[in-house]
């Protein structure tokens, strides 16, 4: 009888395909994410408001209450969509203590992989064309997106003059594209 005779060069291949292939569906998941498009992130935040007065110390002469500072909006505007179907507002808000928040309102937008809030002085352009601006001139992220919906506060470093920006996007770090954005326009 003749003897079958087994090789091994085709097993190291294989297993060497199947490796690369697991690693590459590990990374695309890693990178793209694409459970975040099922996944939403709801956030409501108060806008920061000035500390309420305090009731005098009893026997203490009652004096006229000055009218405690209150914040007072600079700018705002509409956010338009990118990438991805973006509403809400925007406002550029300055607090009682003289600091400054960039406040989204009723925001409504997909979740995505490493979104930021950013403050720009590039122009809001519609579609396509305004996808990829943002990151062309000066332009400040003020964090982490909180959450893909809802009404939330980022602040404003204070070593960063608001006025130099014109717009704020929501901008996806790890695709270099605004999912939205809107024109700050002064009030």
């Amino acid at each position: 009888m003749g003897r079958v005779r087994k090789t091994r060069g085709g097993r190291p291949l294989v297993i060497g395909v199947l490796v690369a292939a697991v690693a590459g569906v590990g990374l695309g998941l890693y990178w793209f994410q694409p459970w975040k498009l099922w996944q939403d992130e709801t956030v409501h935040e108060a806008l920061p408001g000035a500390v309420a007065p305090t009731a005098p110390p009893a026997g203490a002469p009652a004096e006229s209450p000055s009218p405690a500072p209150r914040p007072r909006t600079l700018a705002g505007g509409e956010l338009i969509s990118h990438e991805h179907a973006t509403s809400g507002s925007v406002q550029l808000v300055r607090l009682a203590d003289g600091s400054h928040v960039v406040r989204l309102e009723d925001l409504d937008t997909s979740n995505g992989p490493d979104l930021r809030v950013w403050l720009s002085d590039a122009p809001v352009r519609e579609g396509r064309a305004g996808w990829h601006v943002f990151d062309d001139g000066a332009y400040v992220s003020l964090g982490k997106l909180k959450g893909n919906k809802g009404s939330q506060n980022y602040a404003v470093p204070a070593d960063v003059d608001p006025s130099r920006f014109t717009s704020v996007s929501i901008w996806c770090a790890r695709f270099d594209v605004s999912f939205g954005a809107a024109e700050l326009a002064r009030t």
